[in-house]
């Protein structure tokens, strides 16, 4: 079973996807942050990023929970939602 992982270690792996895949400036970013309206990030971009959120932790985000998301507080819900559903 893998390591149940806390929602700092969400909100890092995150963080390091938006730097790594979108050059976002992350010193820019907080829970609060839009990632639409803020960080411009687009329907194409959004599943970028739930692909990468896959393979650095094994859980898929459905297109339509993405759907639900706006902030990143909202990604990191639904990641802690899709692990601890899991257990």
């Amino acid at each position: 079973m893998e390591q149940k992982m806390t929602e700092q270690d969400v909100q890092t792996l995150l963080f390091n996807a938006l730097e790594d895949l979108f050059e976002i400036d992350i010193s820019d970013v907080n829970l609060d942050t839009n990632l639409y309206e803020d960080l411009e990030i687009d329907s194409i971009d959004a599943i970028d990023l739930i692909d990468h959120i896959k393979r650095e932790t094994g859980y898929k985000l459905q297109a339509e929970d993405f759907r639900n998301v706006r902030t990143v507080k909202d990604v990191i819900a639904a990641i802690m939602k899709m692990q601890n559903d899991a257990q």
